[in-house]
């Protein structure tokens, strides 16, 4: 059977999709620098846009890509004298008998691939960058996304996340920044940074913060992507498996996270056979891992553990927010933040009544990071309904409306203010 030019067309947009970090993460190794390596692997892509159509997608079609950047790397190399030393050391790399020999490809796909990669991660979240440019240049670099799919994303004009990724490229290049997998306390420095950017990435997925959908899947599959490579390069580092162990059971709730129309459905309402068990358990078992590598109190483990109380409980009503409130106590110890209060207030009133909970909330509403945070009210809603304060309850669900930026959101909390407007409760856990 033959194959159609748009078939290949599908297939070299799979094969880049997968490989595209790796290769630029090898080229990047070759000429210390991400955006010469992106330029490199870009080209390799049109040639392969060019050829594959009449020659059909090769047995190994990563090792192809990445054999066809280095031999660009090298024509670049041969045309600056100063690199002649480095020109020879690659030319032999790659001599053998044909030019598109299968152990030319092979040899495309080099032992080091791994440390490449970890060097990538590192460089496109490095703290030089602003948080949006590591966002931008991690999903261009790392998630293989276009830059209008980046825009489209996180909802603003393609030309807004164009200029972010140059002007990132241009910071690192400006700055010197190495290409390199940093050690010791500067590694752990960065390590923040990365963690940061991936759970950025996923929550931006998980409850978007504008736009018309409550959710964008692909950016939570794209966070999620990037946090297992991550736990793979570098096995050892607790906070690793305590995010990817957060994101795995957040993303397991996705499918009962919205009604038939798109509309949100809120955690103590949502159906929990819908719960994807599969992710559940490889969740679980990444807590495991950190908590095995003594990282049972950090940030990300301890989010953790927090999300592994909902997806143990059978019911909404067997959920222990005992257990809950304590593990919003150790997280506020260890990395202290108003919207930790907030949730832990959530938590406590759970555990111990709407009255417990909203003491807190209230000695919140005077910090300055929380002025324009929709959760805010929203949750003093939930707890002055659950009191029977229905009018006060109501008006803070307005002010909660009128603050959030997604329609979904939007919707929803209009419809907590006509319940109490009605005189009828709400429960507002996300």
């Amino acid at each position: 059977m033959s194959v159609s030019a748009s078939d290949t067309h599908r297939a070299i947009d799979a094969v880049w999709r997968i490989e595209s970090a790796r290769l630029i993460a090898g080229l990047a190794r070759m000429v210390h620098d991400i955006g010469l390596a992106e330029e490199l692997a870009q080209d390799a892509l049109v040639a392969a846009l060019e050829q594959w159509p009449e020659s059909g997608v090769p047995r190994n079609p990563g090792a192809w890509l990445m054999a066809t950047g280095k031999r660009r790397a090298i024509d670049l190399l041969r045309r600056k004298e100063r690199f002649q030393r480095k020109l020879e050391e690659l030319g032999h790399e790659l001599e053998t008998g044909g030019e598109w020999a299968e152990p030319d490809f092979s040899a495309g796909l080099d032992d080091d691939i791994g440390d490449d990669l970890l060097r990538l991660v590192f460089t496109a979240c490095h703290p030089v960058l602003s948080t949006e440019a590591r966002v931008a240049l991690t999903l261009r670099l790392l998630g293989g996304l276009t830059t209008d799919e980046i825009a489209r994303a996180f909802l603003v004009p393609e030309p807004t996340i164009a200029q972010r990724i140059v002007r990132a490229k241009r910071t690192l290049a400006k700055a010197g920044v190495r290409f390199e997998a940093p050690e010791g306390d500067e590694r752990d420095a960065r390590l923040s940074s990365v963690l940061e950017v991936v759970y950025l990435v996923f929550n931006e997925g998980y409850s978007a913060t504008a736009g018309d959908e409550w959710m964008r899947p692909a950016l939570c599959e794209e966070a999620l992507r990037l946090g297992r490579i991550l736990a793979e390069l570098v096995p050892k580092e607790p906070e690793v498996h305590g995010l990817v162990s957060l994101m795995e059971i957040q993303a397991s709730r996705s499918a009962a996270r919205t009604g038939p129309s798109g509309e949100p459905v809120l955690l103590l309402e949502q159906d929990r056979s819908r719960w994807d068990r599969l992710l559940i358990g490889r969740g679980l078992a990444a807590l495991e891992r950190a908590e095995a590598l003594g990282g049972a109190a950090g940030p990300y483990a301890l989010q953790a553990a927090l999300a592994a109380c909902h997806a143990r409980a059978g019911t909404a009503e067997e959920t222990d927010w005992v257990r809950i409130a304590a593990l919003y106590e150790a997280l506020a110890r260890r990395a202290p933040s108003p919207v930790v209060e907030l949730n832990r207030a959530v938590a406590l009133s759970m555990a111990f009544g709407p009255a417990e909970g909203l003491e807190l909330v209230d000695t919140l509403t005077s910090k300055p990071s929380l002025k324009a945070y929709h959760l805010l009210p929203s949750v003093r809603g939930d707890l002055l309904a659950r009191l029977g304060r229905y009018e006060e309850a109501r008006e803070e669900f307005e002010r909660a409306a009128s603050l959030t930026r997604n329609e979904r959101e939007r919707a929803l909390l209009l419809d907590r203010a006509g319940a109490c407007a009605r005189g009828e409760g709400a429960t507002a856990i996300p």
